[in-house]
């Protein structure tokens, strides 16, 4: 009988080691694919539209390379709550960017991703009883700290105004981990999970060039 190639969950301690080299990875160029600016234009200097689009008065990056129990999802919800109380700076004056790579690449992909690559056994992410997740625990449900916080979802936050952004260097890395495991061809897994990214999440060519660029244009920036 033959096994699923994704049934077996994928060992923490590689992943962990694929994640540190995907990140690696947001500092160049994927080979195989052309070259592009951050700002699609061939210049990487030149503001690319996510960028440009915080015009609130108040605007931070949170840079997580790191699922880390959902607490960067917990930091960004308490940037918008933080003005709200404590300011009363309404939420149009606050951006936020959260970053999708390394080990968060997959959660920056839709339900259906998840479910057919078994992205939940692939990288060891688990419900609280064990269960690998088989959808994106943080599309709207995520679990932070062993409690649900369907506030601090990444719709919720979209709603309130934030901003998501996944490496593209990450996911063509990580895509190809998944065609391997699976015997499957490297460049068909990367188009497909591109083709479902979670609605609203920009894609950039590296992250180490968004993050440069955030930083050039004055955002703050808070390493999770």
């Amino acid at each position: 009988m033959k096994i699923h190639p994704f049934r077996t969950p994928f060992p923490t301690s590689r992943l962990l080691g694929l994640a540190a080299l995907s990140l690696a990875l947001g500092a160049c160029s994927v080979a195989d694919r052309p070259a592009e600016s951050a700002g699609g234009t061939g210049a990487p200097a030149e503001q690319a539209p996510w960028l440009a689009q915080l015009d609130g008065s108040h605007r931070m990056l949170f840079d997580a390379a790191s699922p880390g129990d959902g607490i960067p999802l917990i930091h960004a919800k308490n940037y918008y709550d933080t003005f709200n109380r404590a300011y009363q700076v309404d939420d149009a004056e606050v951006d936020a960017v959260l970053t999708f790579y390394g080990g968060t690449t997959f959660y920056g992909l839709n339900d259906s991703m998840w479910s057919k690559y078994q992205l939940g056994a692939f990288t060891g992410a688990k419900d609280a009883s064990g269960t690998p997740f088989s959808s994106n625990p943080w599309r709207t449900a995520p679990n932070v700290l062993g409690s649900a916080m369907p506030e601090a979802s990444v719709e919720s936050l979209q709603q309130r105004g934030a901003t998501f952004i996944l490496c593209d260097n990450a996911l063509g890395f990580m895509a190809g981990q998944v065609a391997a495991a699976g015997g499957l061809e490297r460049d068909a897994v990367y188009e497909e999970m591109k083709a479902n990214i979670l609605p609203g999440v920009t894609l950039v060519p590296a992250m180490v060039i968004a993050i440069d660029q955030a930083q050039q244009a004055g955002v703050s920036y808070h390493r999770q």
